[in-house]
């Protein structure tokens, strides 16, 4: 093995002008010294069962991620400085490949490149190979071994010449049960019955190969509102890029469709770690009233079912048995951060600012659960504010700096986790690549569509509306074109694009201006295409919709190069100094 990058790209790489730093409790954290002692045993045993399952994520992402670590473990022991500034990459990122700010991916190991299966699936199995397989595999009647290889939890290996899925819980066994003995012994002393009733929940989930024990635990974590600690195995399908390639041969997909499959992209897994802040949470809270009467107002809101029950809608079709706040399936939680480990804490071009779950493709959503809110205060805290101001001065008109405010990022963030508990529940996996980049698209069109409604119904004030539009205007300046396979960063292309075409941004004299008066309907105007195209479950209408605007343009591209001069960040890591301390 070798280390992939120069000794002048890793010293650049982490230097503090390249390497932002996100900083996590500390070890003398008052949130931490006011917690119960039992609470404090429990966040030991909840710490060092992320720290457990991280070791899960690194197989999952990529089979050479642990192999490389050792090697970097003893050529440190060596006195290799390079390996020792490699090691702070691989644990920034999470492993050996990554894709920066600039949109360039690369591998900390020499000659690596990223997998479309990551690790999920055997190295040498190309996109080809695998439909040839699965065609066979149909034809020969091994429709439930199929299922078993497009299902969210399965890790794929060769059998002969054919595949065999199995399931995390046997992939994985020994790291998740290990975790699962920790999660048991701090529902031992955890002060809230609920949470400590999830952990037992969770813990059985990690243990045995029934996909309805995740089921269980999802639904009891998602009702969670009034606990002093938070612990959480996210599951999202995002990263794998092989199993929603069946949607793009067509022979296969009509074989699927025929034996009643129905393939879903790979779970990859993180973990979050923190505790609950409840100032935090109660202004969370304020939009809960709200949300049966956005689902009103949702585009085409008569022809699905949506998380959200519909506002003095009769049950049905579109509706949910009641209305009101008290049926509203949606508990929120602001968090302070001690770890986030795996998925969460890979800092790969961005890391996560707050999480809805569980998704639409979850189990516990067809057995009746709700959906969850978590926010992150310490990820969302700005690092350097005077960058911040070099950033607004070479892309923002200067008129706007006044409605700039930092704080309307959060509440931006919070109509966006909202909006992903309204539209179509189901059905989307049929958009293939470009299901997670129309749903982040959607995410995103809610929030600022909902603006106007919001304000009527208290929420925000007129001051505040044209806050939020501001810094997602500002938001909407990315330093390169990003790749296909990055579905933050490309709706971010898409929307600055439509609102460009829609006469609600301008690019003048080389910044962005705004129309205040066309941001929400060209919102709202966008919004209906993407709900139309969710309920085609048409894959080639998708990649038209998402072709069509994502465009870089020659002034996106001039606002892109003022970005990169100002803003030379290329990743980031977290500083967890209370996490380190109760690892030990």
């Amino acid at each position: 093995m070798k280390i992939g990058l120069s000794s002048e790209e890793l010293k650049k790489r982490t230097s503090k002008e390249y390497l932002i730093t996100k900083t996590m409790l500390k070890k003398d954290a008052p949130e931490y010294e006011k917690l119960a002692e039992g609470d404090k045993k429990a966040l030991k045993e909840l710490v060092k069962a992320a720290v457990i399952l991280e070791e899960a994520f690194l197989k999952m992402d990529d089979a050479r991620n642990l192999p490389f670590r050792d090697f970097l473990n003893a050529e440190i022991e060596k006195g290799n400085e390079d390996a020792k500034l490699a090691m702070i990459l691989f644990k920034a990122q999470k492993g050996i490949n990554t894709v920066d700010m600039n949109a360039q991916k690369f591998s900390l190991l020499e000659a690596a490149q990223e997998l479309p299966g990551k690790g999920l699936y055997p190295a040498d199995l190309t996109k080809e190979e695998f439909h040839k397989i699965l065609k066979e595999m149909l034809e020969s009647g091994k429709k439930e071994e199929v299922a078993k290889i497009l299902n969210q939890r399965s890790i794929i290996v060769r059998e002969g010449k054919g595949l065999k899925a199995l399931d995390y819980t046997e992939a994985f066994k020994e790291e998740f049960s290990l975790a699962a003995d920790h999660l048991l012994n701090a529902s031992q002393t955890s002060t809230n019955k609920d949470f400590n009733e999830f952990l037992k929940l969770q813990a059985k989930a990690l243990t045995v190969a029934d996909p309805m024990a995740d089921a269980y635990a999802d639904k009891k974590w998602a009702s969670l509102q009034d606990t002093p600690l938070e612990f959480t195995i996210t599951r999202e399908n995002y990263e794998d890029e092989m199993t929603e390639t069946v949607y793009e041969n067509e022979e296969l997909s009509a074989l699927l469709k025929k034996n009643d499959i129905s393939p879903v992209s790979k779970d990859m897994l993180g973990f979050r770690v923190g505790i609950v802040n409840k100032e935090g949470t109660e202004k969370l809270l304020e939009i809960k009233k709200y949300l049966p009467e956005l689902a009103k107002n949702m585009p085409f809101a008569d022809k699905y079912e949506q998380n959200i029950p519909v506002a003095g809608a009769a049950q049905g079709k579109g509706a949910a048995s009641g209305s009101g706040e008290s049926d509203v399936k949606q508990t929120m939680v602001d968090v302070d951060i001690v770890t986030v480990k795996g998925d969460v804490g890979a800092y790969r071009a961005g890391i996560t600012l707050a999480e809805n779950l569980p998704n639409d493709d979850k189990l516990s959503i067809s057995i009746g659960g709700g959906r969850r809110n978590v926010y992150h205060r310490q990820i969302r805290a700005i690092s350097d504010k005077e960058q911040l101001q070099k950033i607004l001065d070479a892309t923002l008109d200067k008129k706007l700096h006044q409605f700039y405010e930092n704080e309307a990022d959060h509440w931006f963030t919070i109509g966006h986790e909202n909006g992903h508990s309204l539209g179509p529940k189901s059905g989307t996996e049929a958009l293939g690549k470009y299901k997670s980049i129309i749903e982040e698209n959607k995410a995103d069109m809610i929030s600022m569509a909902m603006l106007d409604k919001l304000v009527e119904l208290g929420m925000y004030t007129d001051l505040q509306k044209k806050q939020i539009i501001t810094v997602f205007a500002a938001d909407s300046v990315l330093k390169a074109k990003p790749n296909l396979s990055q579905a933050h960063r490309v709706r971010t292309v898409m929307q600055l694009n439509h609102f460009i075409k829609e006469g609600a941004f301008q690019i003048k004299d080389g910044v962005i201006t705004i129309d205040f008066e066309k941001a929400v309907p060209a919102a709202q105007s966008m919004l209906r295409k993407i709900i139309d195209v969710q309920l085609s479950r048409d894959f080639e209408k998708g990649e038209k919709y998402v072709m069509e605007n994502f465009i870089w343009s020659d002034d996106i591209e001039k606002l892109a190069e003022k970005l990169s001069q100002v803003k030379k960040t290329l990743n980031g890591c977290v500083e967890e100094e209370l996490a380190d301390e109760l690892a030990r």
